[in-house]
């Protein structure tokens, strides 16, 4: 089993194109330094009058140890939710995946959206596609996206609206959401406003993945399309390029991996087959020496 334990998320995420390599941390955007969460409080404060005339302070707590949980307290409610044991090619992956989540959902710009839903559900169900059990497959997944203390009810019903609003699509209509009214329109067009004024958007590689998904199911091949897709959303779309690319070779990689686990499985399966059939021929052999040598005890 060594040569499938071995296959780690910095392993599957190493990229041949354009960089020499991605490592899992540089899939999702950050860096393991970022783990050393600062426990500095910082206060605003605001004076008001009250009716005695004297002088309160009201004190708003915008970040504190107690507000934000730890990676370690996330990885608890993870394994507190879901207590069967995972098989380590998967286990390592979700382990890992779970850390660059936790970070960019506790990140002050973090909104949820749909389309990073579709992205996180696809990217989970490419991971998990050929696990064993299809109930533990969900079990996982609920355990997974309560950890973080989201609904995963609403990543999968938003993933499926998307999915299904992006098949009555062509990849002009895709692109020309803003013309339109609807409620996957409106969607998008939240997402275009904040990422193009406020800054009240916080882009991620689940973003780029939920994206390539929507060309996916709109059969929208042409790169010209996810350029246009990038411009009516104010999307960096070199940015999304890059995480695409180590995206589709981490796909390949789990390929490779998932190889490997079905080849070991079916070699300790032919191994437990003989092992069984040696036994049965033991037992057979036994039993037909025991009642010779009982025949022929009887017969002193």
């Amino acid at each position: 089993m060594a040569a499938v334990t071995s296959v780690s998320f910095s392993a599957l995420t190493q990229c041949s194109e354009r960089k020499p390599a991605f490592s899992s941390t540089r899939f999702l955007g950050f860096n393991l330094a970022a783990l050393r969460f600062r426990s500095n409080i910082s206060y605003h404060y605001a004076a008001v009058g009250a009716s005695n005339s004297t002088s309160k302070m009201i004190i708003q707590c915008m970040s504190s140890a107690t507000d934000v949980p730890t990676v370690a307290e996330t990885k608890y409610n993870f394994l507190k939710a879901y207590k069967r044991p995972i098989p380590s090619i998967y286990n390592n992956v979700l382990q890992e995946l779970i850390v660059q989540q936790h970070l960019m959902r506790y990140k002050r710009s973090y909104r949820y959206d749909p389309i990073f839903a579709l992205g996180f559900v696809t990217v989970y169900d490419q991971l998990m596609d050929g696990y064993p059990s299809d109930e533990d497959r969900d079990a996982i997944f609920q355990a997974y996206i309560k950890a973080l203390k989201e609904e995963p009810e609403q990543y999968r019903i938003d993933a499926q609206k998307l999915e299904e609003w992006a098949r009555a699509q062509n990849p002009n209509s895709l692109v020309e959401f803003s013309s339109r009214e609807g409620e996957v329109e409106g969607i998008l067009k939240d997402i275009a406003e904040r990422a193009g004024g406020n800054g009240d958007f916080s882009y991620s590689r689940f973003f780029a993945v939920g994206l390539f998904r929507l060309l996916e199911m709109a059969n929208a091949t042409e790169p010209a399309i996810l350029d246009k897709l990038c411009a009516a959303l104010n999307i960096n779309k070199r940015g999304v390029d890059r995480d695409l690319d180590v995206y589709r070779n981490l796909l390949s990689k789990l390929v490779q991996a998932k190889e490997l686990l079905r080849e070991y499985v079916d070699r300790e399966k032919k191994k437990r087959e003989e092992r069984t059939e040696s036994q049965k021929a033991n037992e057979a052999i036994s039993t037909c020496l025991g009642q010779s040598i009982n025949s022929l005890a009887s017969r002193h």
